[in-house]
């Protein structure tokens, strides 16, 4: 039975230490109650304790990293069915399948798509992060296919029934921590061994859930916990319906050998390309943690990235921008400065608007926890004090010699109050729309 926070609290070593990157330990505790952070972040915490509090802090679905670097994969760690109940913490991976079958053009054109095809949006950058290597016969080239990889930035999923290729290829991207795929019933202790040899993840491939489920609970058996399964379904209905049905056993029964992420296969659902698509689309929402295509391109995979983006993002938490001050076109001395919120969507589209104006400013972004400016106004955060406390503070007073600063047309009322914050500054306004701002900054002198 979960423990609250207060329970979890009782047991910790209450020294306020830091370690674990909570300010206190009751801070802490309360993570742990709402499966948002791990016990093995407190080293401080007793063996009893720890034997106590295990089962009661680890999230019914297990976090798995595949992968190292920026292009390392979390997937699991959630703990409700719906976004809007909290949040979803980690978005799934999208993988491009390369087989051993393809021509060496082929091979090349594929690795080649995955630093290709990037996205920034509000300050993130959207890509494919893994590169899926199936064996299917031609050892060689696998193994070529798996030094190239290792190379590379990407994570990866070493695919192949060849227990003994399988070796070779950990022996080459061990220290990557690629996925293996994928113990069967069959072959699962051979598997359960190399995973636990090399230290990587594991994939578990079965016959529906019911297999899956006695395979996960022999491999735990075995000591290994960072597992990702497949019910080897390959028909896109009875995907969705058993990925649903996976969620809610984890989550809502507490279904252990079932509490683990999934991996999916659209490429293998369908020879249609926009079809698979479609199908990918449906497993982000619900709820793979790993989406294998066969191929994409840069009109296919741009959206699945952007549904990815605006359904693992957290709707009780704006995205926001570094607080700071942003120089943009080469400002001098001289150059207009001008203040925004930072909110990310504001941010960017004023930035935008002053790149595209090519005049150079200074653009000061101050602090309003993701408020947009008249929001963050009417809540008391972008007021004539404390905007004249942030220019004062933020360092733009030692970039230039005039004292003019312009503020957003939406918020003309905090003049006064900013006029007397900041005596001998003259507060100009600005336009209210921000697509305006090329042409009111071509008037600055």
């Amino acid at each position: 039975m979960a423990l609250s926070g207060i329970q979890i609290f009782k047991l910790l070593p209450k020294t306020n230490c830091g370690d674990c990157k909570f300010p206190t330990c009751l801070a802490f505790a309360m993570a742990l109650a709402a499966a948002k952070a791990e016990l093995d972040a407190c080293p401080h915490v007793s063996d009893e304790a720890r034997g106590q509090l295990s089962d009661a802090s680890a999230p019914p679905i297990r976090q798995v990293l595949i992968g190292t670097g920026d292009y390392g994969v979390k997937i699991g760690g959630e703990t409700v069915m719906f976004r809007h109940e909290k949040t979803f913490f980690n978005k799934p991976g999208i993988a491009l399948l390369i087989t051993d079958s393809m021509d060496n053009d082929e091979i090349d054109k594929r690795f080649l798509k995955l630093g290709q095809f990037q996205y920034e949006r509000v300050g993130l950058i959207m890509r494919p992060e893994l590169v899926a290597l199936k064996e299917t016969g031609n050892k060689e080239k696998f193994l070529n296919m798996v030094k190239k990889a290792a190379g590379e930035p990407y994570s990866i999923i070493l695919i192949s029934s060849d227990s003994g290729i399988m070796k070779e290829a950990l022996e080459i991207a061990k220290d990557r921590k690629p996925l293996i795929y994928a113990a069967t019933a069959d072959d699962y202790e051979v598997f359960g061994n190399l995973a636990k040899e090399f230290a990587c993840p594991l994939a578990v491939k079965g016959q529906g859930i019911e297999e899956v489920a006695n395979l996960t609970d022999k491999l735990v058996g075995m000591g290994l916990k960072d597992l990702v399964i497949d019910t080897g379904t390959r028909s896109a209905k009875e995907g969705l319906h058993e990925q649903i049905t996976i969620r809610r056993a984890a989550l809502l029964s507490k279904f252990k050998p079932l509490g683990f992420p999934t991996i999916t296969f659209p490429c293998e659902m369908t020879s249609d390309a926009m079809k698979e698509i479609l199908i990918a689309s449906t497993f982000i929402a619900k709820y793979a943690g790993i989406i294998v295509l066969s191929d994409f391109s840069g009109e296919s995979l741009f959206p699945l990235l952007l549904q990815r983006l605006n359904i693992y993002t957290d709707p009780q938490r704006p995205m926001t921008t570094k607080e700071g001050i942003y120089p943009i076109n080469n400002p001098d001395e001289a150059s207009p400065i001008m203040i925004t919120c930072n909110f990310s969507l504001t941010y960017f589209i004023v930035s935008g608007e002053i790149e595209n104006s090519r005049v150079p400013g200074w653009l000061c972004v101050m602090d309003t926890e993701g408020l947009s400016v008249m929001t963050a106004w009417a809540a008391g955060k972008f007021v004539g004090d404390t905007v004249g406390a942030f220019i004062k503070k933020c360092g733009i007073i030692e970039k230039i010699k005039h004292k003019k600063l312009i503020i957003p047309g939406y918020s003309a009322s905090i003049l006064g109050d900013l006029e007397e914050e900041l005596p001998g500054w003259e507060i100009l306004i600005g336009p209210r729309e921000a697509a305006h701002l090329p042409a009111y900054l071509k008037m600055w002198k």
